[in-house]
């Protein structure tokens, strides 16, 4: 029988919508990715009530509970003195905790504040997780055994810092492999995501559902989740035979989804684009109106992504796309700003202008005014200039502003991936 984890999230912010919880995925994905599932995932206002009600079921229910957020100085950071209490446990100052503290301010040149200090308090018999990142320790406590799970069997509870900066490295370095020791995993686990853009969620099961049913039969999970613009199928296999099962399954994937492929696992299409024209010693040149830069944001997310970007033009108005890409005048009183014709000439100019293999072109409507009969909201022309021949895409994305750059971007990147992947068959 596989461990049972469960996670709590504290934190007042995360009940208002002020933060967004990213806790939840990244620990999550972090635990599946080494094997283990999380069983329930839990949000709490910082209250004591709330906190202890929770942490008390879960410890109830699960072999490791993981619980985010409250270790901090301040008033409204309860976790950890909520937690001894829970578990009659008393705090202590942990000498070498609180030489850590003075360490940190001394480094920074800086006084420490006096509440720092309730950051070394301790309960009894936790081991203290080193904080390499920011002042507030982690802690982890084994009960044994736990006087509300039947059977009086024994659990773990991890207290981690809420910032992520501080949580991850701290998760990935202390509290995994704590895991593996006190809870290895039973058997082999497999998780395969493969990542897709392009199609519909609904289109894409079409495809592949009746073909992996064999396979699911077999004991293959299968998985869908849908993002702007992409959509990730997930493959799991458990026990003996599971890397087969898993490998067969994604070969099916691959077939019948073809070039609507992009990666797999963690893979983003920007890098992806990045790494295609690294290896194929290529450069990349950009034009955009009505993205305002998104699609250059996204390419120099990617490391490395001055090898092969050449640069980016926002030409916004009429007149900076005549004086900077060469669009023409006469193209533009004809057809208009957000047309076939104006993209090409954008694309074509960038690519003249800054000398490289590829450019990108795009203009549209972004709304939530501005359309009409002919070009309603969300129209929007994706030109890509080559050494051959200029490819021009018409989509309509009817979303919100950073919705619609969002999708745009993706579908620009895709049309080039494609086009590269193309060039590398042809090659």
């Amino acid at each position: 029988m596989s461990a049972i984890i469960e996670l709590i999230n504290t934190g007042s912010e995360l009940m208002l919508g002020f933060v967004l919880n990213t806790h939840q995925q990244c620990l999550c994905r972090t635990l599946a990715d080494a094997g283990y599932t999380t069983a329930r995932q839990t949000a709490v206002p910082d209250t004591a009530a709330d906190i202890q009600q929770t942490v008390r079921e879960a410890l109830g229910r699960a072999d490791f509970v993981i619980v985010t957020g409250g270790l901090g100085p301040t008033s409204d950071d309860m976790t950890r003195d909520l937690i001894a209490e829970l578990l009659g446990r008393k705090l202590h100052t942990d000498a070498e905790t609180l030489r850590r503290l003075e360490q940190f301010f001394a480094e920074r040149g800086r006084p420490m504040p006096p509440l720092t200090s309730v950051q070394a308090q301790v309960p009894d018999g936790a081991l203290v997780l080193t904080n390499h990142h920011g002042t507030a320790p982690g802690l982890a406590i084994e009960i044994s055994p736990y006087p509300f799970r039947s059977g009086g069997k024994k659990t773990w509870l991890a207290m981690l810092p809420g910032p992520p900066r501080e949580l991850r490295p701290m998760f990935t370095e202390q509290v995994l492999p704590l895991l593996r020791k006190e809870l290895p995993l039973e058997g082999v686990f497999v998780c395969r995501t493969i990542r897709t853009t392009g199609m519909g969620e609904s289109i894409i099961e079409e495809k592949i559902a009746a073909g992996l049913q064999p396979l699911i039969t077999a004991g293959l999970e299968l998985g869908y989740c849908a993002h702007y613009g992409e959509v990730d199928v997930r493959l799991v296999a458990r026990g003996p035979g599971a890397q087969k099962l898993a490998a067969e399954a994604e070969a099916l994937v691959r077939e019948r989804l073809g070039s609507h492929v992009f990666g797999v696992q963690d893979d983003q299409l920007n890098a992806v684009v990045v790494r295609l024209l690294t290896e194929r010693k290529e450069t990349l040149a950009l034009a955009e109106s009505c993205t305002g830069g998104y699609v250059a944001n996204s390419v120099t997310d990617v490391p490395g992504a001055s090898a092969v970007f050449l640069g980016g033009m926002v030409t916004y108005s009429n007149e900076a796309k005549q004086r900077l890409l060469g669009v023409r005048p006469e193209t533009l009183a004809e057809h208009g700003a957000v047309s076939e014709a104006t993209a090409r000439e954008m694309a074509e100019g960038a690519r003249a202008r800054l000398g490289a293999d590829y450019a990108i072109a795009i203009t549209g409507i972004a709304g939530p005014g501005g359309g009409s009969p002919a070009k309603p909201v969300g129209t929007v022309f994706i030109a890509l200039a080559t050494a051959r021949h200029t490819f021009v895409l018409n989509p309509v994305n009817r979303y919100d502003r950073p919705t619609f750059k969002h999708i745009t971007c993706q579908q620009a990147l895709e049309l080039l991936r494609r086009n590269l992947v193309n060039a590398q068959q042809g090659d």
